[in-house]
């Protein structure tokens, strides 16, 4: 965790500028904001859930559960049809090195939707958003995957990884993930993915932040990116 003596920049683009230390605190001070409620598990990880107990958001990074892109998941996000539900509808993980506030856009959309688990648009509103921001179609696939101008970040409808969880039983099911990878060949830096029945419009609020060409407060820079990024000293 920085300390406020730790030098503050504001870099760009955010899809290449996580923060680990702000990714607990800032998502953990945005869901308390909005009334959710929060206790510490028997697995050493810290569960938020929403007032009308549809909605959870767990800080898991302590029990290690899996990992994506070779990277732990941090967060888990799920929704669940009904309050009384034993199950939930969909999960959405998001490892360490997430931009905080692309994060925090996706959860301020679910937490105004009346219902979180339904879904009505379709997955071109995700592709829309991240064309909007100036994000490129692939050429091969444009109709499922978007690429930074730089070629060093993707959001693409893919088929889900091991240990993915949905409602949805039939296989071969694909979901929205998306990554950030400096260099091809590079390791990751992030990594996020969405069950196969999370709403498209969620993960277009997650993507349009991420494409947002607006920068971002940073204390460190991640590895592997620091020849990629625009820094501004701070005024």
């Amino acid at each position: 965790m920085p300390s406020s003596a730790d030098p503050a920049y504001w870099v760009s683009p955010r899809h290449l500028a996580g923060d680990d230390g702000r990714l607990a605190e800032e998502i953990g001070t945005l869901l308390t904001g909005a009334d959710w409620r929060n206790w510490p598990t028997a697995r050493d990880t810290l569960l938020y859930v929403s007032p009308d107990e549809m909605r959870g958001a767990e800080w898991i990074l302590a029990s290690y559960p899996f990992e994506l892109g070779g990277l732990p998941v941090a967060w888990q996000v799920s929704a669940r049809a009904h309050a009384a539900s034993a199950m939930t509808e969909w999960n959405a993980y998001f490892t360490t090195g997430t931009p905080h506030e692309a994060l925090a856009d996706f959860l301020l959309a679910l937490d105004a939707r009346a219902e979180p688990d339904t879904c009505f648009d379709g997955p071109e509103t995700v592709l829309a958003a991240l064309t909007a921001q100036g994000w490129i179609r692939d050429i091969d696939r444009p109709t499922t995957t978007a690429t930074d101008p730089s070629f060093t970040s993707s959001v693409s409808l893919e088929p889900l990884p091991d240990l993915v969880h949905d409602a949805d039983p039939r296989p071969d099911l694909a979901g929205w993930q998306a990554w950030a990878e400096p260099a091809l060949g590079e390791p990751y830096l992030w990594c996020a993915t969405f069950s196969a029945s999370v709403p498209h419009d969620l993960v277009a609020a997650f993507a349009s932040s991420l494409a947002s060409p607006a920068p971002v407060l940073r204390h460190t820079l991640p590895e592997g990116a620091e020849g990629q990024l625009t820094v501004i000293p701070p005024s």
